[in-house]
Formats: C-alpha cells, sequence, structure tokens
C-alpha cells in the first residue's frame, strides 16, 4: 500500500526538485535493413524505423499527462550504421543520416542515436567510411548522433581510431563554426560502450540487444540535493545512506514508467538508467551536490572522493529498486549541462586535469567541454587516448564529447542553449602530443582484460 506521505514526497520532488524522466528511448534493431542498392537500404531504414516508432512519441505524453510524471524527451536508438551500410557499395554514409534524420522527424523524437562505429580492435571498410561521413553527417542534419567505440578493456585501444577521431572532431567543429562547434556535441568517443545506453549522445542498439527495447533514463540531481541539504553535518555514512535511499524512490519511479510505455508500446522493457543528468537550470545541478558536502566549489580538492561516494551510492539504491539496472547508471558530470559546473570552471578551480581524474569514479568522462578553437587534432585524440585508457584499466565506460569552439579563446562561454546549456572555454596544455599519437596501432588489453 502506497502511503499518502510517499505521494506528497513524490510530488515535492517533481514540482520543486527537477525529478523527472530524462528520457524514454526505443532501440531499434535495423539489420534487416542492409541491401546492396543505397537508396532501397535508405528507405528500409526510414520505413522500419517509422513503423517501430509511430507511437512513441504520443505513449510517452500519454503517460506523462496519466501519472503527472514530466517525461522530457522520447527518443530512438538504432542498430550501429556502420554494420547496415556495409552491405551497400556507397563510399559517402549521409544519405544514411538523412534518412535517420526524416524518420525521426516525422515521428517526433528529439535525437536518433547509432550513426556509429565499433573500432575497438580495427577497422571494416565500412567503419571508416562511416567515420569519414560523421563530420558532415552530424553538421547537415538536426537530430542525428554519433559515437565511435575505439577501445575495450579485452581489446586495448585502437590509437589509429583515436587520431582519426580528433581530425573528425575539428572538421565536425569546422563546418558548424557558425554554432559554435555544435556538431561535435552530437558526437561521442568511447571506451567500453555499452549497448543499452539510452542517454543522447552516445546511445546505440547493440547487436546483443532484442528486435525492439524500451529503455528509460531517469535523472534527479535536485532530489539528492535536497535531501542531502536535510542532514546538517552528518558523517559520511549517513550521507551515503540517504542518497541510496532517494536513488530507490527515484528508481522506483523509472520502473513504473518503462513498464507502463512497455506494455502499452508492446515493446520489451530493457533497463532503467539511473543516471544523475544535470541541467542548466537552477536547482539540478551534480556540482551542487558534491559541493553539500563540504566542497566550497565544485573541483577543489576532496571532489574526487565526493564524487566516488555519490556515484557508488547511487548504484546501490538504484539496484534494489528495479531488477533491470543498465546503460550508464551513475553520476553524469557534462560541463556545460550543469549549472555549478560551469561557474566552477568560469572560477578557474575545476580544470580538465581534475575532471580526468573525476572521471576515474562517475559514470561516463570528458563531457560538453569546450577547448579553444584552435586546439590541435592531435591534442583532442591525445585526450581521447588518455579517458579511454582509464576506461581500459578500470573495466569501465569512458568517453569523451569535446567542442574545439572555433574562433573562441580561454575564457569565453559558448552558448548552445536549451538543455546542452553553455560551456565556457578551458585551457589545454599546449606542449605537443603529435609523436606520440602518430604512432598509430593497438595499445594491448591489460592484464585485467584476461578473466578467462
Amino acid at each position: 500500500m502506497i502511503h499518502p506521505q510517499e505521494i506528497l514526497q513524490t510530488i515535492e520532488m517533481i514540482d520543486q526538485q527537477h525529478l523527472d524522466i530524462r528520457t524514454i528511448t526505443m532501440g531499434i534493431n535495423l539489420l534487416d535493413c542492409a541491401h546492396p542498392h543505397l537508396d532501397t537500404c535508405c528507405e528500409n531504414i526510414y520505413q522500419k524505423i517509422v513503423s517501430s516508432a509511430k507511437d512513441l512519441v504520443e505513449t510517452g505524453q500519454a503517460i506523462e499527462a496519466e501519472f503527472g510524471i514530466p517525461i522530457v524527451n522520447k527518443r530512438i536508438s538504432v542498430t550501429p550504421i556502420s554494420l547496415v551500410a556495409a552491405a551497400t557499395e556507397a563510399e559517402n554514409y549521409l544519405p544514411f543520416a538523412k534518412a535517420l534524420d526524416q524518420a525521426a522527424e516525422d515521428v517526433g523524437v528529439n535525437f536518433i542515436g547509432g550513426f556509429s562505429a565499433l573500432v575497438h580492435k580495427g577497422f571494416t571498410d565500412s567503419d571508416r567510411r562511416l567515420i569519414a561521413s560523421i563530420p558532415r553527417a552530424l553538421a547537415e542534419t538536426g537530430r542525428v548522433c554519433g559515437s565511435v567505440n575505439v577501445g575495450t578493456t579485452k581489446a586495448g585501444i585502437n590509437m589509429d581510431a583515436v587520431r582519426l577521431m580528433g581530425d573528425c572532431i575539428k572538421e565536425a567543429a569546422a563546418l558548424t563554426a557558425d554554432t559554435g562547434g555544435a556538431a561535435c556535441s552530437k558526437l561521442v568517443v568511447f571506451c567500453n560502450a555499452v549497448e543499452d545506453n539510452p542517454f543522447m549522445a552516445g546511445a546505440f542498439h547493440g547487436v546483443g540487444e532484442p528486435e525492439r527495447v524500451i529503455n528509460v533514463g531517469v535523472s534527479g540531481p535536485g532530489v539528492v540535493h535536497a535531501a542531502l541539504k536535510s542532514l546538517g553535518n552528518a558523517p559520511f555514512d549517513a550521507v551515503a545512506e540517504i542518497i541510496k535511499k532517494t536513488a530507490f524512490r527515484i528508481t522506483r519511479m523509472g520502473q513504473l514508467v518503462a513498464q507502463e510505455a512497455s506494455h502499452r508500446l508492446g515493446v520489451p522493457f530493457g533497463v532503467v538508467d539511473l543516471s544523475l543528468a544535470p541541467t542548466p537550470a537552477v536547482g539540478d545541478s551534480v556540482a551542487r551536490i558534491l559541493e553539500e558536502m563540504g566542497l566550497a566549489t565544485c573541483g577543489t580538492h576532496g571532489t574526487t572522493a565526493a564524487l566516488a561516494l555519490l556515484n557508488d551510492a547511487v548504484k546501490k539504491g538504484g539496484v534494489m529498486a528495479s531488477g533491470h539496472v543498465g546503460g550508464l547508471s551513475g553520476a553524469f558530470i557534462p560541463v556545460s549541462e550543469d549549472e555549478g559546473m560551469i561557474e566552477a570552471a568560469l572560477s578557474g578551480v575545476l580544470t580538465l586535469d581534475k575532471l580526468e581524474a573525476m572521471t576515474c569514479v562517475c559514470s561516463v568522462g570528458l563531457d560538453m567541454i569546450a577547448v579553444p578553437g584552435d586546439t590541435p587534432a592531435e591534442t583532442i585524440a591525445a585526450l581521447i587516448a588518455d579517458e579511454a585508457a582509464i576506461g581500459m584499466v578500470n573495466n569501465k565506460t569512458t568517453a569523451v564529447r569535446i567542442i574545439p569552439a572555433p574562433e573562441t579563446r580561454i575564457g569565453d562561454l559558448v552558448e548552445f542553449g536549451g538543455l546542452l546549456g553553455s560551456a565556457p572555454v578551458m585551457p589545454v596544455h599546449t606542449p605537443s602530443s603529435k609523436a606520440f599519437i602518430n604512432r598509430g596501432g593497438q595499445i594491448p588489453a591489460p592484464m585485467q582484460g584476461l578473466r578467462n
């Protein structure tokens, strides 16, 4: 039986603490759309997405209205396009991106993920063509998101792919210079990418997933922050306990929405991804949670320890609330999307080096970070390599979403708007990494990968 106090607490979380379902994401298998002829393959992709997801937005809106739970985004993830497009003889994969974009527009979702390639141990010809197509694909579409997985704990890191992604990010930024390099906000470079991630820009529908699936991403940094404020100066044991209890309540709401969407759409329920994903709104910040633990500013000494506690407690609370917790589940630290991190970065306390340390203990990596437009491609590639090494050695997902914003300097603020927020342009180290990146080849898998 649900106690009236629980209902009142949930209403307060939604009304005053920014609790929401961040996304309902439908994963769709496109492998059966493969065809030797480009136009036919693109048409197959379009028809499969539209027929599969035609009711997704309407169903999300109906659940939102009926249960009073905000559902911010309805999205789609698809099979990595490099796998589907390989059947064609096309050299340029831009038409596939256009087909995805049109399908997303016609079903009413705001993003579609899966313009992706998995190259952690090497390239197929199709992988190379897809990566070469990424800059224009993201620059010339509004809803398409891309990702490339360059490493895993079992395979090591494909440094040739890392080098290519440095060049790819620079080109994507140049093609969208008039919007601050916005195409880069739709591109993620992964190590140990997961197949059931509902969050953009890194979502794709893994080859081990079913024909269709519903994955839900839940958020609620404001709820956790409010819970911590009630503790005062309690010890860390109490801090961890209240975060776990709060994460449990948040995840239960996600489970309810996921099961309801699955039932109404006739699509299997996959996972609830409990990730504390911030927004630029005041009161919806991961940085402010860390500061509530006693840090004067996010990024000062102690930040990594505070984030480790938060990430662990969120996972422990979430897994008790749902039989299917997956995706990335933990705490996100996207700089431009978190008003507390924006402030900390502008103050100079939160640096790239500190963010890299923080990624050792949280869900993802260097996320939504703007750097000067003249940052060399090799420096960007080296940042990707560092982040991939953290993921590879620690057997966790890490990622880089970085924007070399054209014609900007350190201290400038790049406005992306909406949930993407504003990115302070942060300094990078200027000594060159070019010779290191140009070695190429494969960084071997660590001993941690030899578990059989």
